[in-house]
């Protein structure tokens, strides 16, 4: 079970990536294709050429994790990308979804919920 705080980011490499690169290759994708910073605590996902892999990459005190999973049967099924994406931002559940096997793009959810602005309304208690 993967769980992620509010506060990390992943972004999802838009096109496949060659499965031989390591920490530094992964690395530097992040760096020098997206313009991110590695080191920021974010998740970096890349899915291989033949979409039965991928590997994740994050910063955790003082060094770099890499983790790899690969299917032994079917593919993983990626949200739709727009053409000129390098990336895609997903949420942790997005994440766990797509790791299980879950096709993104047959995902929907209701629209979030949000609270009514309270801009220039006072409370009664406070007007008089």
């Amino acid at each position: 079970m993967l769980t992620l705080p509010p506060s990390v980011r992943v972004y999802l490499a838009s096109k496949p990536v060659d499965m031989r690169c390591g920490h530094d290759g992964l690395m530097a994708i992040v760096q020098s294709t997206w313009g991110h910073d590695p080191y920021s605590g974010h998740l970096f996902a890349f899915i291989g050429k033949r979409g039965d892999r991928i590997k994740l990459l994050y910063f955790d005190r003082g060094g770099f994790v890499l983790v790899y999973k690969r299917l032994e049967k079917g593919r993983f099924r990626l949200p739709t990308v727009q053409a000129d994406a390098q990336t895609i931002g997903l949420d942790g559940a997005e994440l766990a979804m797509l790791l299980d096997g879950l096709d993104l793009r047959e995902i929907k959810r209701p629209s979030r919920w949000t609270p009514p602005s309270i801009k220039g309304r006072i409370p009664e208690r406070e007007r008089a």
